[in-house]
């Protein structure tokens, strides 16, 4: 059982936390969730022992293990050990059963002079299933889209997603009896995501997993603990099942505090006005079911949803958006093999498409979002964009060509000086920078906060044509909703690269997908270009 008893926790005058018991038992999977800023990582940290609460404390199974996304801790080591050391108490043992067998061989002493027993050794590594470890390591590293040559690396050697994929591997190693995850699907690729969701589905013990993805949340988890009015409330089913839960339950209580009210406002007007006459017993008696009437408290909810919509104004492109003919790309790197982005692609977008950009990581997306913006330059071929097409860019990097320390309205009103400062700001009240929050500076903004900016941004300068890389990082699941609606609504031609499934779903209205064999120019549904390639197929 992993127990929180009577947790309070606050910054800066904000209460998190106040009063949180909440268990979570084996066999149950938990989504931790919450808006950005409403203390869900902080939260996980207790969990994990990584902090202490202000007040209250947090008991775990002594076999927890938690997704650490640290990308130097283990830089020294090789990306298989990395991965057995998951299990501290298989690690510290084979490392003693090492340094054991060397210190014989170099001495010809054995285990007396060292203080050890390599029976004790030997027992627990038996216990641990040492022997099979290396092959179940393999298998997760597999699983997430490490292939076996990458197994013997050191880690110093890996991008930083691979290393994160490594670390999320090391998490799910030896067996844990708890296992917490705080954004898991993030840096993986739709193949692997889809493994991981398979191999949770199987995981017997506890899990708390706090992710963006509301795709995974709905195939994963049994319940919800979701944080929201300074404290956890736990929902059995998955996220959208909360989602419904709690519109009930804000619901009812409304319902009956409006109804509450009423009577109180009936029995005050009774008591006011035969309060002095002679119906003194009917008087006391309204007092006495007055006492007992009390309005359900009903806090706050810490959830706000910013309002998206992107408009062509009067800015209409031509019915032909982009022509790519024979455009090849390729990256060559001394010793190693070339890494091929595109090979005689040809390609035509016509105005209204919604085009989804797919695969697995490191296969060239954002490489040929680049080729399609012109920032790049193939070996051969062309892209000629077609008549008045206007294209706004989100980046996959955020801060990408943000000055630093100006306020928010300031940088928006620079690229649209006709506006007002007023409409600025009603601009960003609606996308949740109300009030002060329009003042901050721009090098303070969380990842969430950025992208808010940036959509900010979009929306302000009617664009024809949308393009975007990664998207839905660092953005909470109601700024997701809200970008998957904007996007599907928008009226203009939408291209983008995301590995949110509900986003391509939802959304798209033709899929390009770019695996190691080419790129497949599918022109349908995501579910239709499932069905077409017969299952969810990604070369690794």
């Amino acid at each position: 059982m992993l127990q929180v008893n009577d947790v309070s926790q606050g910054y800066g005058g904000k209460n998190l936390f106040e009063n949180v018991t909440v268990s979570f038992s084996p066999g149950r999977r938990y989504g931790l969730t919450g808006p950005n800023g409403a203390g869900k990582s902080t939260f996980m940290k207790f969990l994990a022992g990584d902090e202490d609460p202000q007040k209250g404390t947090v008991s775990r199974p002594k076999k927890t293990s938690i997704l650490r996304q640290d990308h130097y801790v283990y830089d020294e080591f090789s990306v298989l050990n990395t991965v057995l050391m998951g299990n501290k108490g298989l690690w510290d043992a084979i490392e003693k059963k090492e340094a054991i067998l060397k210190h014989a061989e170099e001495t010809g002493e054995f285990t007396e002079k060292m203080g050890v027993d390599l029976g004790d050794l030997e027992a627990v590594i038996a216990e641990e299933d040492g022997y099979a470890a290396d092959a179940e390591a393999a298998k997760l590293l597999e699983g997430l889209g490490i292939s076996n040559e990458f197994h013997h690396e050191q880690m110093e050697n890996m991008s930083g997603g691979m290393k994160l994929r490594v670390l999320l591997a090391q998490a799910l190693f030896g067996k844990p009896d708890c296992l917490l995850l705080d954004e898991p699907t993030n840096h993986l690729d739709l193949g692997s995501i889809s493994w991981l969701e398979n191999f949770l589905l199987s995981y017997e013990g506890i899990l708390v997993c706090i992710s963006h993805d509301r795709h995974f949340l709905n195939t994963v988890t049994t319940h919800i603990a979701d944080i929201d009015y300074e404290t956890i409330i736990t929902y059995t089913g998955n996220y959208d099942d909360m989602v419904i839960q709690k519109s009930q339950v804000r619901s009812r209580i409304e319902s009956e505090n409006s109804e509450k009210s009423k009577k109180i406002s009936q029995l005050n007007d009774f008591i006011q006005k035969f309060g002095a006459g002679s119906r003194a017993s009917q008087v006391q008696s309204r007092k006495k079911e007055l006492e007992k009437l009390q309005l359900n408290t009903l806090k706050k909810s810490n959830i706000s949803r910013p309002y998206i919509k992107f408009d062509l104004g009067d800015n209409k492109s031509g019915k032909h958006i982009v022509e790519v003919s024979g455009l090849t790309k390729r990256f060559v790197e001394p010793g190693k093999e070339d890494v091929v982005i595109c090979k005689d692609l040809d390609l035509h977008i016509m105005r209204g498409d919604r085009v989804a950009v797919i695969g697995p990581s490191g296969i060239g997306k954002t490489t040929l979002i680049r080729l399609l913006l012109e920032q790049l330059k193939g070996e051969t071929g062309d892209v000629k964009w077609g008549h008045n097409t206007d294209i706004g860019y989100f980046a996959q990097d955020h801060r990408e060509g943000i000055p630093e320390g100006k306020p928010l309205w300031e940088y928006l009103l620079s690229f649209k000086e006709s506006s007002t400062r007023d409409e600025i700001r009603q601009l960003l009240g609606r996308m949740l920078f109300s009030g002060e929050e329009g003042e901050k500076l721009t090098h303070v903004l969380s990842g969430g906060e950025t992208a808010r900016l940036l959509f900010s941004k979009l929306m302000l300068l009617n664009h024809n044509v949308l393009i975007f890389d990664e998207p839905t990082n660092h953005l909470d699941l109601e700024s997701i909703s809200a970008l998957r609606d904007a996007i599907r609504q928008y009226d203009g031609t939408v291209i983008f690269v995301t590995h949110d499934r509900d986003l391509v779903s939802d959304s798209a209205t033709r899929i390009l997908s770019m695996s190691h064999k080419g790129i497949d120019d599918f022109k349908g549904t995501y579910e239709e270009y499932l069905n077409h390639v017969g299952a969810v197929k990604f070369d690794r």
